[in-house]
């Protein structure tokens, strides 16, 4: 099979939805398909690759280092017709992905989008609530023009379905336990952030900024560190908010984007995962902490809500509606663990066993089953996946 697949985000990037994208790709050509994957171009692109189109792109506003694809009907409907794929994945509702649709739906080629993103909630955390409405009006729109909606959860796919979105159909997660590992855990690197030995590292992954609730972590932490002043907390990432929360915290260890070894050596090398982020559709690096060892503090939706077993691999925080999540719980919880060894010393290999049985591969199998399902016979199929 030939497919096509549409992102406005890939690696070297670094985020949820390129990582994602990326995973996918590959495992469908180790399955032996062809996949010509369409993206904007980075300012480190030399040559595209055989496999890659290339399109224009621009700056993402507030994100350095993330950019958006400019539309590319045209060059999308050139580019299909000369190597027609028997089913195209668009990853992103930008101006690039809208393209995808437009290209293929001239064309008669079946369309899976993937709703990675909750713009209806960003519009709340950066202060246009009156916004959301629009939003998720906009997103209904695009992901009901193709044929299915691949979602990571079935919590997500029967919000997005009372919503009023068309077929959508669960794919889900998995993580690389090969990479993410308890026995990366480095002492050398512990003694760096300045720690000694028996001392807690506190850390969180991910992109700094303000949807993902980060003044949360720092309450929660500031709580933690009255009961156990040793303690330190590390972040993972970059952001349009890490000046200001550098600025405002200098105690704080700052380690910047980390990929590969190194960032599965940070993730292992903590103690305790803060991740307070309330705007997540899944939330990959709850899996890679759990995968690592290392117990967790997560808002109970998402991939929290998947794997993560209150009590046993961490805290799991009720959250009821986009408004209604009990803050005060995850800052006691935060306490609760981070002053318990002995509690956190138990929850490691149970940590470790709840994505154990999450396979990358079985994951490429699934989405390569959908992508087959939609070029063999269309939206009736689609629309019966997502019952």
């Amino acid at each position: 099979m030939r497919y096509g697949i549409v992102t406005e985000t890939y690696p070297p990037e670094v985020n949820g939805v390129a990582l994602t994208v990326q995973g996918l790709e590959h495992g469908l050509r180790e399955r032996g398909h062809a996949v010509d994957l369409v993206r904007p171009r980075q300012p480190t692109d030399g040559i595209a690759p055989a496999h890659a189109l290339l399109v224009r792109g621009a700056a993402l506003p507030r994100y350095p280092g993330l950019r958006f694809g400019l539309p590319a009907t045209a060059t999308l409907r050139r580019q299909w017709r000369q190597a027609r794929p028997d089913a195209v994945y668009v990853a992103t509702e930008g101006p690039l992905g809208w393209s995808a649709l437009r290209a293929a739906r001239q064309l008669g080629i079946p369309v899976a989008t993937g709703f990675h993103t909750r713009f209806d909630h960003y519009m709340r955390d950066y202060g246009a609530s009156w916004l959301q409405g629009a939003a998720l009006r906009w997103m209904r729109r695009f992901h009901n023009g193709a044929q299915a909606t691949l979602v990571p959860t079935t919590e997500l796919q029967d919000n997005l379905q009372r919503l009023g979105f068309a077929n959508v159909v669960r794919l889900a997660r998995a993580v690389d336990t090969a990479q993410f590992d308890p026995a990366l855990r480095d002492p050398a690197l512990r003694a760096r952030w300045g720690l000694r030995d028996g001392e807690l590292a506190a850390i969180h992954v991910g992109r700094i900024a303000a949807e993902k609730h980060l003044g949360l972590a720092v309450r929660a932490f500031r709580a933690l560190q009255a009961v156990r002043p040793q303690a330190r907390f590390v972040w993972v990432g970059d952001g349009p908010a890490r000046g200001a929360l550098q600025c405002d915290n200098p105690d704080f260890i700052f380690c910047g984007v980390q990929r590969g070894e190194a960032l599965a050596r940070h993730f292992a090398s903590g103690d305790l995962f803060l991740f307070p982020s309330r705007s997540e559709t899944f939330g990959n690096v709850t899996l890679e902490a759990l995968a690592s060892g290392v117990p967790t503090i997560a808002f109970d939706y998402g991939a929290a809500r998947e794997v993560l077993r209150d009590g046993v691999h961490g805290a799991a925080i009720a959250c009821t509606g986009d408004a209604n999540h009990d803050d005060a719980g995850f800052i006691a919880a935060a306490m609760r663990l981070g002053a318990d060894d002995a509690l956190r010393m138990r929850m490691r290999d149970a940590c470790r066993d709840a994505v154990a049985a999450l396979r990358p591969a079985q994951v490429a199998e699934d989405f390569d089953r959908l992508l087959r399902t939609l070029a063999d016979a269309g939206a009736p199929h689609a629309a019966a996946l997502a019952r």
